[in-house]
């Protein structure tokens, strides 16, 4: 399979067919999600709530960042791998936001960047796709936001909030990004967004109508239970299965089963 581009991500919208993404954090997971073949790969600064032990995002670092997409990019085939811009690499303006986009692409083998905000980064959005800097944007509920949105809230749920949402993404758009997240908006404010843009949008708790959707793929499999999201839909538990699994091997090494003669050199 070819490298997914950003105008073939841009054509399923036009013709109608549906955009898979999923987080990865690591070559590991980067292979199966490349495998089956989705469309992109999003090495979210979730990573710090799920693989790190974090409370939040704000404390993830480009280094960071940078160190996880390098292993994501190093063996995906595929999907498109987009680096997520953490906290304060973008936001003191253009000039920041394109030194740091640029080492995702440079130094970690992203084919595009991920930045939360509307109109208030514009800028930035402008500076980084006037470079050659692939966009994806991210609006509604932005998690690097929390202390001013008061936790993770749905968003947009008042007549004057939805309109806010919606020029965001407007302008999102105009600024030169390639599509939108939409992160915990009412779906009919997801659907209106998407009849109104040009560019895909990718819905995670946005409803059915976006373009696209993510998940967080340790949320999708059952291995993150600290919280489940309401959008969230379990494909596997393999949590349980892992529990089990060391259970097991504990249980082997104490009895004395294990190793066993298949496990042992002659």
């Amino acid at each position: 399979m070819n490298r997914i581009t950003i105008e073939e991500l841009q054509e399923k919208k036009r013709r109608g067919q549906k955009i898979t993404v999923l987080t990865a954090y690591d070559a590991l997971f980067a292979r199966i999600v490349d495998h089956v073949g989705l469309d992109a790969i999003l090495v979210g600064d979730s990573l710090g709530v799920v693989v790190q032990g974090r409370e939040n995002t704000l404390s993830v670092t480009m280094d960071e960042m940078i160190y996880h997409t390098r292993m994501v990019g190093r063996v995906a085939r595929h999907a498109l791998v987009i680096g997520d811009m953490p906290f304060m690499s973008y936001q003191q303006g253009a000039g920041q936001a394109l030194e740091n986009a640029g080492r995702f692409l440079q130094e970690a083998g992203a084919g595009a960047v991920k930045l939360e905000g509307g109109i208030r980064i514009t800028a930035q959005i402008e500076a980084l796709a006037s470079h050659g800097i692939p966009v994806l944007g991210h609006i509604g509920m932005t998690p690097q936001s929390i202390h001013q949105l008061g936790g993770y809230k749905v968003q947009g749920r008042d007549p004057e909030a939805a309109r806010q949402i919606i020029d965001d993404a407007r302008a999102v758009q105009e600024a030169g990004a390639f599509a939108v997240v939409l992160e915990a908006i009412p779906p009919q404010v997801a659907g209106q967004i998407t009849r109104t843009l040009s560019i895909p949008t990718i819905g995670i708790g946005a409803g059915p109508d976006c373009d696209g959707q993510v998940l967080v793929l340790y949320d999708m499999l059952g291995l993150f239970s600290d919280f489940t999201p309401k959008f969230v839909r379990r494909y596997a538990e393999l949590q349980a299965l892992a529990r089990e699994a060391c259970r097991l091997y504990k249980k082997e090494v104490e009895d004395g089963n294990f190793p066993g003669p298949d496990e042992t050199y002659e």
